[in-house]
């Protein structure tokens, strides 16, 4: 069999290409045999771009590849892919001619896994959360006006020309305080470990540890800013070291977290009392704009001075009263007999109103007394009747007339029991028009 790259002549002259075609023969020749195709591996560099298209790169133990995902299909995925995820992608190699690069053009993306890195991230994070260090109950609030702030970083990162930027912008008058640290590399959380340990000397809390005599006239940290600019999941790997998240714990003022973009997360970033996106925002979070500050003392100072001026004035005001009643009693006499002058007069008018009430209701009492008079003696004329009508009623004689007899015994006592009487005894019948004498012959009692 004739190898794969075997010339057809070995003798022959090279045929000159021109660069871009050859490229894009060395495309056509990938496309040819390799297309379409399907990669695993971990992502790695991944940014998207303003336009929406996505660049990054898969690597495994045995290489890597450069890739790009335009906006079609980045629109169509179900996931926001970040550095450290294990994923399958499918696609077109190719050449990109500009550069000469070999690249993989990504149709389509789906996780396959989470990666080495990240499956180590999110172990140490659910330990670290089972142990309470990310409990919400240990953050603290940030200082509005910290006496001085301290950075930790690198001193040649760019990120800390962002923070002192900002904090030389915002707040000019507040010291700032750095200690240099390793932020990428194996060297770097001891090194992290050890220029946290340091900055805690400098706080109010470790000033007695310090030792240095040359920093009690300095003004003690209040605030600390662990910063360092973007990179891969490799780049920040320092600040998911186990031992720099222990340390950050440890802090004894209030420790911002200002590691990478905004889109990355570091184990240092949970421990934190407070994570910024970036960190310059981190810088930001503890430096009021000095004209803020001053905006307000000059609106304190206008309250003050209008509350001062209000009080003289009502001071003044009750003193114009006091003098006005003390230089002129006169007038305050005045003003005495004209209030008692209006009181006699209301008192005058009253008792003349009362009067013609009176007057008039005695009229009217007066005019109307013969008719109540009239009804008042018809009303008991009526009711005398009526007493009489009863009266007659009640008449024993009237019993008498329709038949009846009153009898009494000798003692002239009312008979009304047989068993009152014995056969033979007198008694004497009074009827309605005289009285008849009766004796006894039998009695019946029922």
């Amino acid at each position: 069999m004739r190898p794969m790259f075997e010339t057809e002549n070995p003798g022959a002259a090279p045929h000159i290409w021109q660069v871009g075609a050859l490229c894009r023969a060395v495309a056509d020749t990938l496309a040819a045999r390799f297309n379409p195709v399907g990669v695993r591996g971990e992502i790695t560099g991944f940014s998207r771009a303003a336009s929406g298209h996505c660049y990054f790169t898969l690597k495994d133990a045995g290489g890597q590849i450069r890739c790009a995902m335009f906006r079609r299909a980045a629109g169509a995925l179900n996931f926001a892919p970040r550095d450290g995820e294990l994923v399958e992608v499918s696609g077109r190699l190719g050449v990109y001619e500009a550069r000469g690069d070999l690249q993989l053009i990504v149709e389509d993306m789906r996780r396959a896994g989470q990666g080495a890195l990240f499956e180590e991230f999110l172990r140490l994070k659910a330990r670290l959360e089972a142990e309470g260090l990310f409990d919400a109950a240990r953050k603290r609030e940030l200082p509005l006006m910290p006496r001085a702030i301290g950075i930790v970083t690198s001193p040649g990162a760019a990120a800390l020309h962002d923070v002192v930027t900002a904090l030389r912008r915002r707040v000019p008058h507040i010291p700032v305080v750095l200690v240099p640290a390793l932020v990428q590399g194996v060297q770097a959380p001891p090194s992290l470990c050890e220029a946290l340990s340091k900055m805690y000397r400098l706080t109010e809390a470790g000033r007695g540890l310090a030792g240095n005599s040359a920093l009690e006239d300095a003004p003690p940290v209040d605030v600390i800013l662990l910063v360092r600019g973007g990179g891969s999941i490799e780049d920040l790997w320092a600040f998911n070291d186990e031992r720099v998240a222990r340390m950050v714990v440890q802090s004894p003022v209030p420790l911002i977290s200002g590691v990478g973009h905004e889109t990355d997360f570091t184990i240092a970033d949970f421990c934190a009392d407070l994570r910024a996106p970036t960190p310059t925002a981190a810088a930001e979070l503890v430096a009021q704009p000095r004209e803020v500050w001053l905006g307000a003392l000059d609106l304190l100072a206008r309250r003050l001075a209008d509350g001062v001026q209000r009080q003289i004035d009502n001071r003044l005001q009750r003193l114009d009263m006091a003098a006005q009643r003390l230089g002129r009693p006169s007038g305050l006499a005045a003003r005495q007999q004209l209030q008692l002058a209006r009181l006699a007069q209301r008192m005058r008018h009253g008792a003349l109103l009362k009067l013609q009430r009176l007057t008039h209701e005695g009229q009217r009492l007066e005019a109307s007394l013969p008719e109540k008079l009239s009804q008042s003696l018809a009303r008991r004329r009526e009711s005398l009747e009526r007493l009489s009508l009863r009266l007659e009623l009640l008449n024993p004689q009237l019993v008498l007339q329709r038949g009846y007899a009153v009898l009494t015994d000798a003692s002239g006592r009312a008979v009304t029991d047989p068993a009152q009487v014995r056969p033979g005894d007198a008694l004497l019948a009074t009827l309605a028009h005289g009285q008849v004498d009766v004796t006894v012959d039998q009695r019946r009692l029922l």
